[in-house]
């Protein structure tokens, strides 16, 4: 599966360029995960990006089934966004790594909507302590794979106070991004106050 994340990582430095640092995590029992540093400008200044290499390198598996194919099934890897130099988002690194690591240790299926929960903060003084998971294909196309592979998904992650996840769980994933285009949220700031949810 090496040749998979070769291509991934292509794919990665072809949308964002040459990342500027790297670290790796292996947990007990899984494949090593790597988490790609890339620096970019936007209209708002200066962003990075985190992206995860490594959890594509086995497609996701039904907790519930009782063969693993392991050709088939869904492929990703997690990019965040957020502003640069308004907070040590660099500790983000073993956290986005657990996220990555847990459809291998914990047989969840990461899929756009869903909330990845880390338990801590995402790095120090963050308000958030999980992600909302979006739709793939805007930053970084989908990676075409040989038959019969899934493509490899590149899933941006969107991070969540506590209150806006919990609200989430009622109200739906799509009730959450609108509530923040409605109030012109700026998702990339790593220390942005919660949306009102009344």
């Amino acid at each position: 599966m090496s040749d998979v994340l070769a291509l991934v990582e292509a794919r990665l430095r072809t949308a964002l360029g040459e990342p500027d640092a790297r670290a790796a995590v292996t947990f007990l029992g899984t494949d090593r995960i790597e988490v790609l540093r890339f620096t970019a400008s936007d209209a708002g200044g200066e962003v990075v990006r985190y992206a995860t290499l490594g959890m594509s390198a086995q497609p996701m598996a039904d907790p519930t089934a009782t063969l693993v194919d392991p050709l088939r099934g869904p492929r990703a890897e997690l990019v965040l966004t957020v502003r640069k130099g308004r907070a040590d988002t660099d500790k983000v690194l073993r956290p986005l790594a657990v996220l990555a690591a847990s459809p291998q240790v914990e047989g969840v299926i990461v899929a756009p909507g869903a909330s990845l929960d880390t338990s801590e903060p995402l790095w120090p003084e963050a308000p958030f302590t999980s992600v909302l998971v979006a739709e793939s294909g805007g930053l970084i196309e989908d990676l075409e794979l040989d038959e019969p592979m899934e493509p490899v998904r590149f899933l941006p992650l969107l991070p969540m106070t506590p209150n806006e996840a919990a609200w989430k769980r009622v109200q739906g994933a799509a009730a959450l991004e609108e509530r923040w285009l409605r109030h012109g949220t700026d998702l990339r700031d790593p220390l942005r106050a919660g949306v009102p949810l009344g």
